[in-house]
């Protein structure tokens, strides 16, 4: 009984590509909306909450209806291939309205830019400017005498895409003269100006925003469409006995395809403050081509009838069951009373720690620009590289621990790694944030490791699927209204991110205090692939 590691990794491009899509959509959708349509970030959370929302519809649906389709080409396959190309196309357009909003915001004419920046005068009543030609100097005068920009910036009567973005607000040396160190004054006031200058053009004419909403609705369903399919492909063609070990390598084909994204990232600079306004349209175009020639590879060499066939022939040449070890439901009673309190313990602080870990993950490439000044692509990777070099570690530590105390220490990492996080603002050491994002990593490694065994150890005999979406239902229901409560408090200061993580994360720790069944030292994995078999 051997896997057949040739066949689970064309398997598992299907997932790579998917996850391609996700870390491409999470990091530069919210760019978009804030920088070129001018949303808040209220508004913007609630556009980033639609694809967990359309999940919780869409991923059974199309689940139950692969399951009952009887294609040629196999059950899976079909949706498959009509999603990712319908999702690779429709990605492409949308940079193209992206594009589209762009040339919208290329010059930028006093009178409107007067406008936007009211934001500033709202924001800060100590600062006090000249707002006429009579009051003896002109808007672009005080504009300099605000931010003491740079003095090779020239602030011309029309401002241009660049010189927009250049304005900075630098701390001043005892000379006056302005230092390279930017400011809080550049979160504060610069983006938000930046911000109201392009709400101001799509209030003027939203056609392009709606036009951009409703792409943004058809390629979430088409990622809807076969989400499902794509995951449930492994178990039809894998035996039993091997799908931890194969569901191992398709998470690692997932991780690297998140990681590719945010290379490329670096490469086009997505990350850079000063390319807060660029165009996506080659960055969309190239993921989507890399999705497209993803599944030509899937399509050449998987072949799902003949896989499946090959699945079922050798478990009954093994006497595999695929219902072994479920025994019939009814039979498994209910829940004492201490183990009902535990579960609703777990699931509160599974959704208490998604609340603060999503929050950070849907909003961490605008902060990284608007705050920090810094690229999030590299310290994403490396929160992802450190994530999965501790599965091992940590399967090892909760089998001899066990999984409460295991989750409970990944809590007190994350909790304060995204602490330390909120100390950190523009001009500070990238190296800083990198360690502690890689810190953040290994937490929600201990964390995710553990977390969905600890909620289905509860289960009754029979029951393993409904304790499953009681964990998935917490999940995806934190993953709904993160992105908008934070959102929120974004938009009363945008400093209020790690706070924001961290008290949530803290609140798991009191909540997993609380937790007294479901815990146990789970048996040490037959191979170290199989420690990646986790819910990345």
């Amino acid at each position: 009984m051997k896997l057949n590691y040739k066949r689970t990794l064309f398997v598992g491009f299907a997932f790579f590509l998917i996850c391609m899509f996700w870390q491409a959509y999470d990091t530069i959708i919210p760019l978009i909306l804030t920088n070129k349509f001018g949303l808040s970030q209220t508004w913007s959370g609630v556009i980033m909450a639609l694809d967990n929302i359309l999940a919780l519809f869409l991923l059974p649906i199309f689940g139950s209806l692969s399951d009952k389709c009887k294609s040629k080409w196999g059950k899976r396959t079909p949706f498959i291939t009509v999603g990712t190309v319908l999702a690779a196309v429709l990605f492409i357009l949308l940079s193209v309205t992206d594009a589209k909003q762009l040339t919208k915001l290329e010059n930028v004419t006093p009178d409107k830019y007067e406008s936007s920046l009211s934001v500033i005068y709202d924001a800060d009543p100590m600062i006090s400017v000249p707002k006429t030609e009579e009051d003896g100097k002109s808007f672009a005068e005080a504009v300099k005498k605000i931010f003491s920009a740079d003095e090779k910036q020239a602030l011309s009567s029309v401002m241009t895409k660049d010189e927009f973005l250049g304005i900075k607000m630098y701390e001043t040396d005892e000379n006056g003269e302005a230092t390279t160190t930017v400011t809080e004054g550049y979160t504060n006031y610069v983006v938000p100006a930046r911000n109201a200058y392009a709400w101001l053009m799509t209030v003027e004419s939203p056609v392009t925003m709606i036009f951009f909403i409703v792409l943004l609705l058809l390629v979430l369903i088409s990622m809807g469409v076969f989400r499902s399919p794509a995951v449930a492909l492994m178990p039809d063609v894998t035996i039993k006995p091997l799908r931890s070990k194969a569901n191992a390598i398709i998470n690692l084909m997932g991780a690297f395809g998140g990681i590719i994204v945010l290379v490329l990232g670096m490469i086009f600079k997505t990350g850079s403050a000063d390319n807060a306004l660029m165009s996506y349209t080659v960055f969309f175009t190239i993921v989507s081509v890399i999705m497209l020639v993803s599944l030509a590879v899937f399509l050449v060499t998987v072949r799902e009838p003949q896989w499946c066939r090959d699945m079922e022939e050798e478990s009954r040449k093994l006497g595999i069951d695929e219902s072994e070890g479920e025994e019939e439901k009814g039979k498994g009673g209910k829940l004492s009373k201490g183990e009902l309190r535990s579960l609703i313990f777990i699931l509160a602080s599974v959704a208490l720690w998604y609340m603060g870990y999503n929050a950070v993950s849907s909003k961490y490439s605008v902060y990284a620009g608007a705050v920090l000044n810094m690229d999030y692509n590299a310290t994403l990777i490396i929160a992802q590289a450190a994530a999965i070099v501790s599965y091992i570690p940590v399967g090892i530590i909760s089998s001899k621990f066990g999984r409460k105390k295991t989750i409970i220490a990944g809590v007190i990492i994350l909790a304060a790694s995204f602490f330390c996080c909120s100390l950190l603002r523009a001009g500070d050491s990238p190296l800083v944030m990198n360690i502690l994002f890689s810190l953040a990593g290994i937490g929600w490694a201990t964390i995710n490791v553990n977390s969905y065994p600890m909620v289905v150890e509860l289960a009754k005999n029979g029951n393993v699927g409904k304790y499953t979406g009681y964990y998935y239902t917490a999940s995806m229901a934190a993953q709904v209204i993160t992105p908008i409560l934070s959102g929120v408090f974004l938009d009363i200061r945008f400093t209020t991110l790690f706070p924001y993580a961290t008290i949530f994360v803290g609140l798991a720790f009191v909540t997993m205090l609380f937790v007294k069944h479901g815990d146990s030292n789970p048996e040490p994995k037959k191979s170290a692939l199989e420690h990646l078999d986790v819910d990345m």
